[in-house]
C-alpha cells in the first residue's frame, strides 16, 4: 500500500472522530497490515536500544505498542458485530489470524521476555509510582501467564492455540447473529397476536411492511422475543419462539455444536501449557476470586440461601395457574413469563406495559444525564444532527454525545446505538474505541459506546421502553462512565480494563437510581400528558422489586454453573454438547426443559471471544454483592449527594486498574464487602416462612 494510500485510509486516522462515514470493508486489510508492519518495526527499535533497560523506555514503551492496531481492530470488530456486511466480515475474518499471531508473538518472544524481565530487575522500585509498581508486577505475570517461559514446542503450541480461538469465537458470534437474523415467523392473522402491547403489534406491523408483505412479522430480537413470551395469549406461538430462540446456531454450517467442545479443549490445553489446572483457575488467578474453588464455594452460599426461596415460588405460581379455568396442565418454559406476569398482575395490580408509557427514551436519556450531573458533577451533551463537529456514525439512528468534567476537562464523547437492526447483534454492551487520559500534552479525550437493543419507536409513538430495558440503558452508561471519566496514565490499567469479577460494579450500581422515586421523578413521566408515575403505581412498582427475585437469581447461577463445568469438567468423549449443558441447566430451571433445547449454542458470553465471561460468568453475581453494598453509602448520604458522588468517581471510576479492586472498594466503603447485602437486597436474607 503506498504511502498515499495511507493517507487515504480513514481507519489510520488517529483523530478521536472516527471516520464512520467512509470506512468501507477495503480499507480494512491494509490499513492492518500497515499497523502490524509498524508495530513490528517499533518492536525491533525496542529490542535494538542500547540504554540501559527500565520502566519508561521498556514497560511503558511495550504497552504502547499495540495502541494503533488495537483501535483500528476494536473499530472493525465493532463494525463487525452493528452493521455487517458479507464484505465487511470476509475482511474481518482475514485480518483477525494476523493480530492474533501478532499479538501472541509478542509474548512468546524470547528477547522481549528477556527485556521485560531485566527491566524488572533493574527498575529501582521506589522511582516507581504505586500504579507503575503494580504495572510492572502485572506485565511481568502476563508474559508468564501466555507461556513466556515454555521451550519453543511449547511456545509454538501456544500462539496455535490462540489463533485457533480467535478464529472459532469470532465464528460462534457470526453463526448467532447470522441464525438470528435468518429466523422470521410471518402471522396473517391479527387474532394470533392477541395480549401482545400494540408496540409490539406496531413493530411486527412495520417489520412485515419493510419487506413489502402483509400482516405481521416476528423476530428472535430482544423486543419481540421477550414481549410474545411475556403477553401473548397464543401458547402454540409462545412455544415456537421459545424452541427457536433456544435452538439458534444448531443447524447446518452454523451449527455452534461442532464449535464448543474444541474451544472448550484449546482453553484448557491453554490453562495447562501456563502451569494450571484448568481453565477456571488460569481466568480467576488475576481476578478478585483468585482461584476455581473460591467461585464454586461463592455460587454453592448463594444457591444454598436462594433455593428455599426458588421452591417456594414455583409452588405459588403453580397453585396460581391450578386456579385458572384455562390454565394448562403443565408449565412447560414457554408458560413461565406468561403466567409470572399475570400473576404479578394479580398480587401487585401491577401492568409493566402500563409503566413503559412513562419512559420514553428521549427523556429517560435527559433524566441520566441530569442524575450523573448532580451526582458526579459531569456535562453531557448531544451532538446536534447538523452540527459540523458532529462524529460520523454507521447508521441514522445512532446518537453521538459529549461528556465534560466538573472541572472543566473535555472527557471524550460517545456513540448510542439503541435499537435492533438484522445486521446487528443481539443483547446490550459497551465498548472503547479510544483510551485516553492524562498525559504530557494534557487530557487525551476518550472515545466509547454503548449499544442495546431496545424498543423502537412504532404507530406514532416515540421508542417507549419496559422498566427493564431502562436498567439496561442505565447498566451500560455505568459502563461508559469507567471507561470516559478514567483518569489512569498507563493505557493497559485504564477504564474498564480491570478484574472482570469488578468491572460490573459500575455498571450495576448505576441500575439502583431507577428504582429511588427522587431519581424517576427527573425523567419517568408520560409521554403524553407529562405526568409522573402515581404513587399507587410506583407502589406496586416497588412491592413487585422482589417478585419471582429467587427464579432470576437461580437462572443466574444455572448460566454461572453451567459455565463453570464447561471448563473443567466437560468429557472429552461427550458427542452431545448441548445434551450435557441441558441436564446441568435443568436443576436450576422448575419446568423441564425441551429435548433439543441448546441454549448453550447461542451463549454469547462464553464462546463469542477468546476469554469474556468464560469461567467468569459468576462475576454478575459478585459484582451484585459489591454494588448492594456501595449503593448504601448513597442510601446514607443521600441519592444525589455529590460529595459521596465524587468519591466514587475518584476513588472508583476514575482509577481503572492503577489498583488491587479490593482496595479501591475498601477506600469507598472503609471496610470489607458485606456478603449479606444482595440477599437482604433480594429479600432472602432469611429462610422462607414455612407455609401452613
Amino acid at each position: 500500500m503506498s504511502a498515499i494510500d495511507n493517507m487515504d485510509n480513514p481507519l489510520l486516522d488517529r483523530s478521536p472522530c472516527i471516520a464512520f462515514d467512509r470506512i468501507a470493508a477495503e480499507h480494512i486489510e491494509p490499513a492492518v497490515d500497515h499497523l502490524l508492519a509498524d508495530a513490528a518495526e517499533r518492536l525491533e527499535t525496542l529490542l535494538r536500544q542500547d540504554a540501559d533497560r527500565g520502566f519508561d523506555n521498556t514497560i511503558l514503551t511495550l504497552d504502547g505498542l499495540t495502541e494503533d492496531l488495537d483501535r483500528v481492530v476494536g473499530v472493525v470488530g465493532h463494525l463487525e458485530a452493528v452493521s455487517t456486511t458479507p464484505e465487511v466480515r470476509a475482511a474481518y475474518n482475514r485480518i483477525l489470524p494476523k493480530v492474533s499471531d501478532f499479538h501472541s508473538s509478542l509474548v512468546l518472544n524470547p528477547s522481549l521476555w528477556t527485556a521485560v524481565k531485566t527491566a524488572a530487575e533493574d527498575t529501582d522500585r521506589d522511582q516507581l509510582s504505586p500504579d507503575q509498581s503494580r504495572y510492572l508486577d502485572q506485565t511481568v505475570r502476563a508474559f508468564r501467564r501466555a507461556g513466556a517461559d515454555l521451550d519453543e514446542p511449547g511456545r509454538q503450541r501456544m500462539q496455535e492455540i490462540n489463533r485457533e480461538l480467535s478464529e472459532l469465537t469470532s465464528r460462534f458470534s457470526q453463526n448467532v447473529l447470522d441464525a438470528r437474523a435468518a429466523w422470521t415467523m410471518d402471522i396473517d392473522r391479527q387474532e394470533d397476536l392477541a395480549g401482545l402491547p400494540q408496540s409490539t403489534v406496531d413493530i411486527a406491523r412495520s417489520q412485515a411492511e419493510a419487506d413489502g408483505a402483509g400482516g405481521w412479522r416476528l423476530t428472535l430480537q430482544a423486543p419481540c422475543l421477550i414481549a410474545v413470551l411475556t403477553y401473548c395469549d397464543n401458547r402454540d406461538l409462545r412455544e415456537t419462539l421459545y424452541r427457536a430462540n433456544s435452538t439458534l446456531a444448531v443447524d447446518g454450517e452454523l451449527d455452534n455444536r461442532k464449535l464448543i467442545p474444541r474451544i472448550l479443549s484449546l482453553r484448557q490445553e491453554k490453562a495447562q501449557l501456563a502451569g494450571y489446572d484448568d481453565f477456571p483457575d488460569y481466568v480467576a488467578a488475576e481476578r478478585m476470586a483468585r482461584n476455581g474453588d473460591t467461585i464454586l464455594s461463592f455460587l454453592r452460599d448463594l444457591e444454598e440461601r436462594s433455593r428455599p426461596w426458588f421452591k417456594q415460588e414455583q409452588q405459588e405460581l403453580a397453585e396460581f395457574v391450578a386456579g385458572l379455568d384455562d390454565g394448562p396442565d403443565e408449565l412447560r418454559p414457554w408458560d413461565l413469563a406468561y403466567y409470572s406476569e399475570k400473576l404479578r398482575r394479580q398480587r401487585y395490580d401491577l401492568d409493566a406495559e402500563e409503566l413503559r408509557g412513562y419512559f420514553a427514551l428521549p427523556a429517560v436519556l435527559d433524566g441520566l444525564f441530569e442524575l450523573v450531573e448532580r451526582l458526579f458533577g459531569i456535562v453531557v451533551q448531544a451532538f446536534e444532527t447538523d452540527d459540523q463537529a458532529r462524529p460520523s456514525t454507521w447508521d441514522p439512528d445512532v446518537q453521538v454525545f459529549s461528556i465534560t468534567d466538573v472541572d472543566g476537562t473535555r472527557l471524550g464523547h460517545f456513540y448510542a446505538d439503541f435499537f435492533p437492526r438484522a445486521n446487528k447483534r443481539g443483547g446490550a454492551w459497551m465498548n472503547s474505541f479510544v483510551t485516553g487520559g492524562p498525559g504530557p500534552d494534557g487530557f487525551r479525550p476518550h472515545v466509547g459506546l454503548i449499544c442495546a437493543n431496545a424498543t423502537p419507536a412504532s404507530g406514532g409513538r416515540p421508542s417507549l421502553l419496559t422498566h427493564e430495558e431502562v436498567q439496561t440503558v442505565f447498566h451500560e452508561f455505568g459502563h461508559l462512565l469507567h471507561h470516559m471519566l478514567s483518569k489512569v496514565q498507563i493505557r493497559s490499567q485504564a477504564g474498564t480494563h480491570v478484574a472482570w469479577d469488578f468491572v460490573e460494579l459500575p455498571s450495576q450500581i448505576m441500575e439502583n437510581w431507577c428504582w429511588n422515586r427522587d431519581a424517576l421523578d427527573l425523567f419517568a413521566r408520560h409521554y403524553e400528558t407529562g405526568e409522573p408515575i402515581p404513587d399507587d403505581l410506583f407502589g406496586a412498582m416497588l412491592a413487585a422489586r422482589n417478585f419471582r427475585t429467587a427464579h432470576a437469581m437461580m437462572r443466574q447461577l444455572g448460566f454461572a454453573n453451567l459455565d463453570m463445568a464447561l471448563h473443567s469438567s466437560f468429557p472429552e468423549h461427550e458427542t452431545d454438547v448441548a445434551r450435557w449443558a441441558r441436564e446441568i441447566l435443568q436443576e436450576y430451571v422448575p419446568t423441564p426443559l425441551p429435548d433439543n433445547y441448546a441454549m448453550v449454542c447461542g451463549f454469547g458470553h462464553l464462546f463469542s471471544g477468546t476469554v469474556g465471561y468464560a469461567s467468569g460468568y459468576y462475576s454478575y453475581k459478585w459484582a451484585e454483592v459489591l454494588d448492594a453494598d456501595a449503593f448504601s453509602r448513597f442510601e446514607q448520604a443521600g441519592i444525589f449527594d455529590r460529595e459521596t458522588g465524587r468519591e466514587f468517581v475518584d476513588k472508583i471510576l476514575s482509577r481503572g486498574d492503577s489498583r488491587d479492586p479490593l482496595d479501591l472498594f475498601r477506600d469507598f466503603m472503609g471496610r470489607d464487602p458485606d456478603p449479606e447485602a444482595l440477599l437482604r437486597r433480594s429479600g432472602m436474607a432469611d429462610a422462607p416462612a414455612v407455609r401452613s
